[in-house]
């Protein structure tokens, strides 16, 4: 089931010289309980969608549904309520200096008239969710980027949102430290049942967490899928950008000339694919370029092979490679 819904949304600015559209024709489907991450390169629209989604920034075009309501639709004093179960961390943690630990996950309970002691007593238990009960009474200027980032991840539980919406909250950590942060927001997602969306730069991040990805471009969703799919063999420009890299970097090296071949792995493939080809078939098989990860536990990417050019060989491992059944295509300069 859905929890969040984008059809044909769109943003438009208006500046001194002319209208900037940043978002154009968005269509995403975000379901309850995943962990859906939204990755492009500064400039392509992430943080107006992450503040488009929960009417922060009103869409000039499209409508934007959560649970089922059109927030186009409401009153403020709806809005106000269903942005109530939206939380929100961000990238510079968003503290209130002159305010303690506590008194910083305290503060949206605050506004929505919740007594102080059930406040309190709340907050406390939210601390000890992210581990920072030790630190109630401390200032954030007292505190690690990790430690500031827990604390705005138990206020953005304050409310009990359905949904928390992470705009490259790890951005500014390091990288102990940002393992640490999606941990947390794991664990937060799977024994509290709440919805994450990760807005982010980072591919890493997207491995680590995420169970979908959509990757924005020009104000425009390029592709989406299930990570492991998208991440094993992306469709477009951007996606062969930001997944494998600079593909076309293999070409400086310098190479005899001979065949090239692009293996896409796909999460089926975790035996020594290269070395068992060498060994069984005798051929001299070079590697020109690789990029793989794992996801889930599963190898994915590409590697650029470079064969003898000689077509006897090159027939014999094409069907080698049609009899694993390891994707493949022809690199043509």
């Amino acid at each position: 089931m859905s929890i969040i819904e984008l059809k044909n949304m769109g943003k438009t600015f208006s500046t001194a010289s002319g209208a900037v559209t940043a978002l154009e024709d968005i269509n995403l489907s975000i379901e309850e309980g995943e962990i859906f991450g939204i990755i492009g390169l500064s400039g392509a629209g992430k943080s107006t969608l992450v503040r488009c989604i929960n009417y922060l920034e009103v869409p000039t075009s499209g409508a934007v549904f959560f649970r089922e309501q059109n927030l186009g639709t409401l009153s403020d004093r709806d809005l106000r309520k269903a942005r109530s179960k939206m939380g929100m961390i961000f990238q510079q943690f968003n503290l209130l200096s002159q305010r303690n630990v506590l008194k910083n996950v305290t503060f949206p309970l605050e506004l929505t008239g919740t007594p102080r002691e059930e406040a309190e007593k709340k907050a406390l238990a939210l601390l000890k969710v992210v581990g920072l009960e030790e630190r109630a009474k401390a200032y954030p200027a007292q505190l690690s980027g990790g430690q500031k980032q827990r604390v705005a991840i138990a206020r953005a539980l304050a409310n009990d949102p359905k949904v928390i919406l992470c705009d490259e909250a790890t951005s500014a950590l390091d990288p102990k430290t940002t393992k640490q942060i999606l941990d947390l927001l794991k664990k937060i997602n799977r024994e509290m049942g709440v919805t994450v969306i990760v807005i982010t730069h980072e591919m890493k991040v997207i491995e680590a967490i995420c169970d979908r990805v959509a990757i924005i471009d020009a104000s425009h969703i390029a592709e989406c899928g299930a990570v492991s799919e998208v991440f094993s063999a992306p469709k477009t420009a951007i996606g062969k950008r930001l997944i494998l890299g600079e593909d076309k970097g293999y070409q400086q090296v310098s190479l005899p000339s001979g065949k090239k071949l692009r293996l896409v792995f796909d999460g089926n493939h975790n035996d020594p694919i290269i070395a068992v080809m060498a060994k069984q078939l005798g051929v001299l098989v070079n590697i020109v370029f690789a990029n793989l990860t794992e996801v889930e536990g599963r190898t994915i990417g590409q590697m650029i092979i470079e064969l003898p050019d000689d077509e006897t060989q090159y027939e014999t491992v094409i069907n080698f490679l049609k009899a694993r059944q390891v994707r493949y295509e022809e690199v043509r300069e």
